[in-house]
């Protein structure tokens, strides 16, 4: 696999009134037979291949990865095109490595804008074809397109989103003990004294293992304090290094955070004590409220999945369900919506036809829809209709990412170069939590940042 820049791969964009954006380069016709029995006509516009396939890579494993399968294959059947997709909890650390050696799938699937633009600035990105970026252009905002670009290049476009300032909680056990949904930061203070007072179980139940990754959850908490407490402007200065890691601004924020996961008064419930917090899985630290043996859990709007982990519908999510969520509040209880988030950058590593026409689907509201029907996600794709959503609280979402008055910014961590979000970050939580102090953790962090 050649390891420089590669031209743009052009194709042209056929009239509005198509479905879809036409890849012309292969015709003929549907290769597979199967497409009989499935509606293809709005996969006409990608073109048919002979035998192609795709291969994929990712850190979206499990269910979530059956129904990422789910969603493509009428694509797959009415196009020929095989895709084989392999999910990694360690794709984020490996990815550089496989793409210095030439063997990187044909196409990944990025969760970090940094980790995009390290893998730009290496040269193993293929630019995203003009249906590719037509599509970004038409369903994401600019800010989201951003994230796919790389020096005014644009690389890929995203795929899934999530909200990732929900606190989850049983319904019932709120209305059994009359407790309140917070809408304040210091009202969630008090809702949570109160349930470590009554003494029946710790209030948060947490868990920051997740391999490779280890330490992550934790960084959620202290991006969600930084915009919640300081507001946008600050926090885009954190992410951009306009300030230091150690300002005092991002000090007051894991302070924040650790007056409860370094609470041995608020964690870790239904799991042990401070110290379980990092060898718990995150998939099923929430789990414990399912028992009453924990009330709150902070987790992202993709956690609904992991409260039916093998695809039944026993723990329903909604507001008189097993489980719901509600965002974690701001500092006053009249400020302006602000909301943190994260997703994905469809990335390519091969030059070829097949692969583009696969990016071109995956840009597409028709993918957003189809996999958003499926349960358990949503997207930020303005073509996406909120009502397709799986339960009550992803509609909720959606309706959220698509208001134009709502204040979102992408996860932190995500955003920072490699050496810090996905690494000294992560393992600075980690060390936190086990014991250092803020200052400690911040110093180091703020030591690890690239000079260029």
């Amino acid at each position: 696999m050649r390891l420089t820049r590669h031209r743009r791969w052009a194709v042209p964009v056929v009239a509005a009134a198509a479905v879809g954006l036409a890849l012309t380069a292969c015709t003929g016709d549907i290769a597979n037979e199967e497409a009989a029995d499935v509606d293809c006509a709005d996969y006409e516009a990608y073109g048919t291949f002979d035998g192609a396939e795709v291969t994929v890579g990712g850190t979206i494993l499990d269910l979530e990865a059956d129904r990422l399968n789910e969603s493509w294959a009428d694509f797959e059947t009415c196009t020929g095109i095989s895709v084989e997709y392999q999910g990694s909890s360690e794709f984020e650390a490996q990815i550089a490595v496989l793409a210095e050696g030439g063997n990187a799938p044909d196409v990944g699937f990025v969760p970090q804008p940094g980790l995009m633009n390290r893998l730009a600035a290496g040269g193993w990105l293929i630019p995203a074809s003009e249906p590719v970026e037509a599509n970004a252009d038409e369903f994401w905002s600019e800010d989201w397109k951003a994230y796919g670009t790389y020096e005014d290049t644009f690389y890929g476009a995203p795929l899934m989103a999530s909200i990732k300032g929900y606190v989850w909680y049983s319904p019932a056990e709120f209305e059994e003990k009359g407790y309140e949904i917070p809408k304040t930061l210091d009202e969630l203070t008090e809702l949570s004294e109160t349930i470590a007072a009554e003494g029946d179980h710790k209030p948060w139940c947490v868990g920051l293992e997740s391999g490779d990754a280890t330490g992550w959850p934790g960084t959620d908490w202290v991006e969600d304090y930084m915009l919640r407490l300081h507001g946008a402007d600050v926090y885009d200065q954190w992410v951009n290094h306009e300030i230091p890691f150690n300002d005092p601004q991002v000090a007051e924020a894991f302070d924040a955070v650790g007056e409860y996961l370094k609470n041995e008064d608020m964690v870790n419930g239904g799991i042990g004590d401070v110290s379980t917090l990092v060898t718990e899985a995150f998939q099923t630290a929430g789990l414990p409220i399912l028992d009453g043996a924990c009330s709150l859990h902070h987790q992202a709007s993709f956690y609904e999945t992991f409260w039916n982990p093998e695809g039944g519908d026993e723990n329903t999510v909604a507001s008189d369900g097993s489980v719901f969520g509600f965002l974690l509040p701001p500092v006053n209880a009249d400020d302006p919506l602000s909301v943190t988030g994260g997703g994905e950058i469809v990335v390519a590593f091969r030059e070829a036809e097949e692969v583009e026409a696969f990016r071109s689907y995956l840009s597409s509201d028709t993918w957003a829809n189809n996999r958003v029907s499926l349960g358990g996600v949503i997207s930020a794709n303005k073509g996406v209709d909120p009502e397709n959503a799986s339960s009550e609280l992803l509609v909720q979402s959606i309706e959220i990412l698509q208001d134009p008055e709502t204040t979102f910014r992408f996860d932190g961590s995500d955003l920072m170069p490699g050496a810090v979000g996905a690494d000294s970050f992560w393992k600075g939580i980690v060390a936190w939590v086990g014991g250092e102090s803020t200052t400690q953790v911040l110093d180091t962090i703020e030591a690890s940042w690239p000079a260029s």
